[in-house]
């Protein structure tokens, strides 16, 4: 595939637009290489705000950015959209929907999607939350649902309409049940006056004994109290069993009814076909080297989500987080530039700034090294460093004044239903909601 004029500097493909992927490239800029970036989107999405997305306080333009516009005085970069269905290790030829591609080093930074473990009916009635597609599906679900509520003429028929299960107390579950609450104790009266918030019913449920299972224990048992205090009945130690669309089952018998079972329970990495699978460690990731090359290769690499980097430090590998990803970008940009050199390379060693995670409004937990705090500061510094992390001054300006109208309202967002969401008929891919006319 000829991209420039100039095909005497090595191509490095980078599969993947994430937070990884875009630092490839960056550390990349001006260097005698030609760049090739491939993803199914033209943007970029930040996902620690989907949940907001997914809740409506957020609009999706808001948190995506073009891809080609971040690169646009990056004269040494290319953009394409195109999906990679193999790599061919042995001929440096990868496989896409826009034919063959030869590449002298190859960047895998596909990042990870829900992992169901398994559970076909699981998977095919709740709903997950990865993509900005997902998100908008997921926001269309919990509208309509509680549309539909209303026109139930009994309390017994309602609740299954205005319960929701989230799977999985992690980051994304903790936000996205404070979000609901939020939702439920703030504005579902305002939009629906037939409604009062004790209608509406928010789970948070994990197999694990505590939220926020990776934080210390002072955050964890902060997120549980400010949860439980808006209203979330947190279940811990409960292990799903399974799903219909109508009812959650758990082991120990307990079942609670509801139509809106949200799923954040696990991930997996998106390996493309063609990767030996001796290199393919649990949770579906890619074993690399301490440079973050795929073991058993000598021009591919693999970063993020999708990597998984065994050390005596990191017997499970790194977490998967935006911080990982970026750093690993930048390592392995610098180390491609060492290897086209001659130079000797140096291992990847991942600096933890620490972790922060919001519940709702003048709550979160913030784990910084030793320094660890919650409330009303955590949440100014939360909603800082979201801020400066979002791509395009655009963004910011919007995401900003949303969240101001928001704290001063107790009602941003426009929770719009754009086009009918149906769970019947999604693609295993990106769940597409159809348009129904």
């Amino acid at each position: 595939m000829n991209l420039t004029d100039s095909s005497k500097f090595p191509l490095v493909v980078i599969i993947g637009g994430g937070f990884g992927g875009l630092q490839v490239a960056k550390k990349l800029a001006d260097k005698p290489v030609e760049v090739l970036m491939l993803d199914k989107h033209n943007y970029h999405t930040f996902q620690p705000l989907l949940y907001q997305v997914a809740t409506g306080s957020l609009e999706s333009e808001s948190i995506a950015f073009s891809l080609r516009k971040n690169f646009a005085s990056q004269k040494n970069f290319r953009f394409r959209i195109a999906e990679v269905s193999k790599v061919n290790t042995e001929k440096n030829i990868i496989e896409t929907t826009i034919g063959q591609i030869a590449y002298d080093y190859l960047v895998i930074a596909t990042g990870s999607t829900t992992n169901f473990f398994g559970n076909k009916d699981i998977e095919k009635f709740s709903m997950p939350m990865k993509s900005i597609p997902e998100a908008l599906n997921l926001r269309y679900s919990i509208l309509q649902n509680i549309e539909e509520a209303l026109l139930k003429p009994t309390k017994e028929e309602r609740d299954p309409y205005l319960t929701f299960v989230l799977v999985g107390a992690g980051p994304t579950g903790v936000e996205l049940s404070g979000a609901l609450a939020e939702l439920r104790n703030h504005i579902l009266s305002k939009d629906y006056p037939e409604l009062k918030k004790e209608d509406m019913k928010v789970y948070l449920v994990d197999f694990l004994p505590k939220v926020l299972g990776p934080f210390s224990d002072e955050a964890s048992h902060a997120s549980k109290e400010f949860l439980t205090h808006m209203g979330v009945e947190v279940l811990l130690g409960m292990k799903v069993e399974s799903y219909d669309g109508e009812e959650i089952k758990f082991e120990g018998g307990k079942i609670i009814r509801t139509k809106n079972v949200i799923w954040s329970a696990g991930v997996m990495g998106v390996v493309p076909e063609g990767i030996d699978k001796d290199a393919i460690e649990r949770g579906n990731r890619i074993k690399t080297d301490n440079i973050c090359r795929v073991v058993g290769t000598t021009n591919i690499f693999a970063i993020g989500d999708v990597a998984a980097m065994i050390t005596d430090e990191t017997p499970k590998g790194h977490p998967g987080v935006a911080q990982v990803a970026i750093q690993m970008g930048q390592h392995v940009g610098k180390t491609i530039l060492q290897l086209i050199n001659g130079e000797p390379t140096t291992p990847f060693k991942y600096n933890d700034k620490g972790s922060l995670a919001t519940i709702g409004r003048n709550k979160a937990v913030a784990d910084l090294g030793k320094i660890k705090f919650q409330g009303f500061f955590a949440w100014l510094v939360w909603m800082f460093v979201h801020l400066i992390s979002l791509m395009g001054g655009r963004n910011r300006v919007i995401v900003f004044i949303n969240w101001v109208s928001s704290y001063i309202t107790y009602n941003g967002g426009t929770r719009l239903i754009i086009r009918k969401f149906e769970k019947e008929g999604l693609t295993e891919d990106e769940h597409l909601p159809k348009t129904v006319d």
